[in-house]
């Protein structure tokens, strides 16, 4: 089973990302949700996700201070900025952290799905 979690504060982002997911990948999913970067941060180690998704832009933590913080144990959780911010500096940013896969924009579409799960 694949753990995923999505850590974005607006939770129609968070319920389409999570029924486009649950749609188009063939092997079972567990989701973890949060609203606040900060939980999720204070949660995260029990977790061990295979992939994260991760707004950037959140009252409180925001998605770098998340990226500044996390220190997994492992490496294998698979981490994508999803965000609605096209800036090309955010973009540059979000290359600079090796934990970092990709900068996707939202909404997540079938095609990035695609080329993140198979």
């Amino acid at each position: 089973m694949l753990t995923i979690v999505l850590i974005d504060d607006d939770p129609i982002s968070t319920f389409v990302t999570e029924k486009l997911i649950t749609k188009n990948v063939k092997e079972p999913c567990q989701f973890y949700k949060y609203h606040s970067a900060q939980t999720a941060l204070d949660e995260i180690g029990d977790i061990s996700p295979n992939y994260l998704f991760l707004d950037l832009n959140m009252p409180g933590m925001n998605g770098w201070d998340f990226l500044d913080h996390f220190h997994p144990k492992n490496n294998d959780a698979q981490i994508y900025i999803l965000s609605s911010s096209v800036d090309q500096r955010d973009i540059n940013k979000a290359s600079q952290y090796q934990l970092v896969k990709d900068y996707l924009s939202k909404p997540l579409i079938k095609k990035y799905i695609n080329l993140i799960f198979n």
